[in-house]
């Protein structure tokens, strides 16, 4: 498979009432590719995979496979806090195309690391498909540290890792441990990419790049490449508009912003309710401030 690096979109998934609205969710697929974005992350945190059914999550990925065509990687969400169901998202994955399979940290229970083991191993022993773990303590309330995932890229139950923990000695842990080669290293905070990939990271699935993408992959590339002047630059200009995308709990404010843009409705799926009239300002603004063209 091609390799797992570059800036990557978590992309949003549009919704028209109370339904997935596939034409726009192709249009923007279409659009990330156009814009230089290296991989589609469709049916993650910021595509509101936990509210959406199987079949909705299956109809996503098949659009976002069928779009991308091998321009991209397609790198489905297909996490649960059951097991057994995270397997069943994985094989579903896997026969609708897509390159990996991103899977978060199973939530709620909270598993010891031993648990974490055990079942990111029963999701490869079922189905021999690449699987990126997802740790973002923050959202599930469990933390898979670095001994866990060191564990898991030595047994080959997994091909990378999505860090949302912000934490850059967390990352030279995982390096130290593992190898700076051994498995991919993403990023999962938009306000950490330049660091990140200074500490061995390979990348990025980003929220940002929902709303500007050429923005991201300019910042990925001028990291990767050592101009750490120029990705500085970058990081900063984009601060501002990242403290916007996350005035209220993520996707809210980003699809207000998608929405602002004219590539789709801001509609979310409850538990998730409209973002408050303040919180559509602010992002507004930032997005003005950042040079985007709203519709």
């Amino acid at each position: 498979m091609p390799r797992l690096e570059g800036s990557m979109v978590a992309i949003v998934t549009p919704m028209k009432d109370g339904a997935v609205d596939l034409r726009a969710l192709r249009e923007l697929t279409e659009w990330q590719i156009a814009e230089g974005t290296d991989g589609i992350v469709p049916c993650g945190t910021t595509g509101e995979g936990a509210t959406l059914t199987p079949a909705e999550r299956a109809e996503v990925v098949r659009a976002v496979v069928e779009v991308v065509r091998g321009r991209a990687l397609v790198i489905a969400g297909a996490g649960s806090n059951a097991t057994h169901e995270a397997i069943e998202g994985v094989k579903a994955a896997k026969a609708l195309g897509a390159d990996a399979a991103l899977v978060v940290t199973p939530y709620y229970n909270k598993p010891t690391p031993e648990g974490l083991y055990r079942h990111y191993q029963a999701i490869w022993e079922a189905t021999r498909f690449p699987v990126i773990a997802y740790n973002v303590p923050g959202r599930t309330s469990v933390d898979m540290g670095p001994e866990t995932v060191a564990r898991l890229a030595k047994a080959g139950a997994i091909v990378g890792i999505k860090e949302a923990t912000a934490s850059m000695d967390r990352q030279v842990q995982l390096v130290e441990r593992i190898g700076k080669d051994a498995i991919a290293f993403l990023s999962g905070d938009d306000f950490t990419v330049l660091p990140y990939i200074a500490c061995g990271g390979h990348g990025v699935i980003s929220v940002i790049s929902n709303i500007a993408p050429r923005a991201m992959k300019d910042l990925v590339v001028a990291a990767r490449a050592g101009d750490f002047g120029r990705a500085l630059d970058l990081q900063v200009r984009m601060a501002d508009l990242n403290r916007a995308l996350f005035v209220e709990t993520s996707p809210g404010p980003v699809k207000a912003g998608v929405a602002l843009l004219g590539r789709a409705s801001p509609e979310l799926r409850l538990p998730l309710a409209p973002i408050s009239e303040a919180s559509l300002a602010r992002v507004r603004e930032a997005m003005t401030r950042f040079g985007l063209k709203l519709a």
